[in-house]
């Protein structure tokens, strides 16, 4: 149970945002627009950078459903949740990915842990300007949502395989849909 009375039975952040509709608006257009909207990075790249912000965040809730939603934008192995943890051991990403999720990981630490010589890195690694920025707004977002979903206390399922309809639905319709 969460922290407070949400008033309904949704996990994560789909109760938060049912609970305060006037804030899930906002908070779900930035989402899409961060995940979905038009990148030289695919949304499941983004997704990635999500999962792997949330999981170093220790946010299971937000980890598994953006994990599950990155599986669903290539084959729909949930098995990349697992991988995400694991620094991505088995999954083939580019150097420019790897460069993007390290820089990811520097500023959910803190922003001021990003030093020009992991810009420099990325760009070397065919990251565009945008690209960067892109990275390093998911990366803070997401350290936002996380606080969000466990600073209240949401509750989430442990499995990943609860994840996986979740997943396809944000993978495919995206984060506008999740209050309608």
């Amino acid at each position: 149970m969460a922290y407070i009375e949400l008033n309904n039975k949704m996990p994560g952040i789909a109760g938060l945002l049912q609970y305060r509709p006037e804030t899930a608006k906002p908070l779900s257009e930035l989402a899409e627009i961060l995940l979905r909207g038009p990148s030289s990075l695919s949304s499941g790249e983004r997704e990635m950078i999500a999962s792997y912000v949330s999981y170093r965040n220790k946010c299971h809730f937000c980890h598994t459903s953006h994990g599950a939603a990155a599986a669903h934008h290539f084959d729909g192995d949930l098995s990349l949740i697992d991988d995400i943890k694991n620094n991505f051991k088995k999954t083939e990403i580019s150097p420019k990915l790897r460069s993007l999720l390290d820089i990811a990981a520097k500023v959910q630490q803190s922003g001021n842990d990003v030093k020009e010589s992991d810009i420099d890195a990325a760009r070397n690694n065919g990251a565009s300007d945008r690209e960067i920025h892109d990275a390093v707004l998911i990366a803070a977002a997401f350290c936002m949502y996380n606080r969000y979903v466990d600073g209240l206390g949401t509750w989430a399922p442990e499995e990943k395989e609860a994840y996986d309809e979740s997943g396809k639905r944000l993978a495919h319709e995206g984060y506008l849909s999740i209050n309608s």
